[in-house]
């Protein structure tokens, strides 16, 4: 469904992209040297950004790679947490990003090189739009990061969430609203309350989103069982609904392909909306095209994530040694000297 209707598109500037996001993650020391040499391209995170914000200035394109990659690295980090019980570590690192988001420019230096580069590239997004869409996105991660509080203390205690709870949470762990929000730098136009908030706009964005956590949920099930994850909503499927591996695999797989025949359904009330936005006016025409942007980049998010699933060494669990242990990661207590 997915390479028939969504062709997969690059911007051109990915290839400047990867280089450039590689000499961050080194310059940030937020990955070790050795891993960043073995692992970093394969992991594909650039292409992810890539084939997503197509039309994005280069020097947003490179803030968003940036970030996403920091978010793979932080989500990394909070997984080991989680493993090796680290409690303390974790709260600590929570008080500490929300921290930097409220003030980046005072947490530039700060010792925890997850910390640093997240007030680095949260700082180069701030650089784009006004205030206002800079207190927005603020008030997004921080539900994200309470969101991944509320997954650290599920997966410490062993417990599952029921479906429905599962997808409301789903949709702050994955950032539903922060890959949204990145759309407008992108598009180069920031949308009102009354445009974003609009229900073709709003479905349009959130079926684009569900579609990639519930695809990452569907090819991360082998992963996160190996390493006995709570977290999955094939999990909570089986756990909840009585459901065997593969009837929730087929499952979410159902729920995968009902949300790309919705999008499409979605997609042409969303551009029908753009276009009603042109009103003759030099200002119409111009949050007319930068919606229109936005709902073509919530289409470029289908094959970006599709492909990304089926080519980063992120979700190859059956070439790694241990199951239950990313090759990619490390097993340290990182950031706590």
């Amino acid at each position: 469904m997915i390479e028939s209707a969504f062709p997969r598109q690059l911007h051109p500037y990915w290839p400047r992209l990867q280089h450039k996001t590689r000499l961050w993650l080194l310059e940030k020391r937020l990955m070790p040297a050795d891993k960043v040499q073995e692992y970093a391209d394969g992991l594909c995170y650039t292409d992810l950004m890539a084939g997503y914000y197509l039309g994005a200035p280069d020097e947003v394109l490179q803030a968003i790679a940036d970030y996403s990659a920091w978010f793979f690295v932080w989500d990394d980090r909070h997984d080991r947490n989680v493993v090796h019980g680290r409690a303390g570590a974790w709260r600590r690192l929570r008080y500490r990003l929300h921290a930097a988001l409220d003030a980046p420019r005072h947490h530039l230096h700060h010792p925890d090189p997850l910390v640093a580069g997240f007030a680095d590239s949260v700082l180069r997004l701030y650089g784009f739009l006004s205030r206002t869409w800079n207190l927005r996105f603020a008030r997004h991660f921080h539900a994200v990061i309470e969101a991944y509080d509320r997954e650290f203390r599920n997966r410490t205690a062993g417990y599952i969430p029921g479906v429905e709870e599962y997808l409301a949470l789903r949709r702050h762990t994955f950032a539903h609203w922060i890959w949204t929000d990145l759309l407008e730098p992108s598009a180069g136009c920031e949308l009102p309350a009354i445009v974003r908030k609009n229900p073709a706009y709003r479905r349009a964005a959130l079926l684009s989103q569900e579609f990639a956590a519930w695809y990452n949920d569907l090819c991360s099930l082998p992963k996160e069982i190996a390493g006995d994850e709570v977290h999955n909503l094939g999990i909570s499927l089986i756990t909840h609904e009585g459901l065997s591996l593969e009837e929730s695999v087929d499952e979410v797989r159902r729920r995968v392909e009902e949300c790309i025949s919705q999008f499409i359904e979605a997609e042409e009330d969303a551009l029908r909306f753009a276009d009603s936005l042109a009103d003759g006016t030099v200002q119409g025409k111009e949050l007319s095209a930068a919606v229109r942007a936005c709902v073509g980049n919530m289409r470029n998010w289908f094959s970006s994530v599709y492909w990304f699933h089926h080519e980063s060494g992120r979700y190859m669990v059956d070439t790694w040694d241990d199951r239950s242990t990313p090759p990619y990661v490390t097993n340290e207590a990182a950031g706590e000297k």
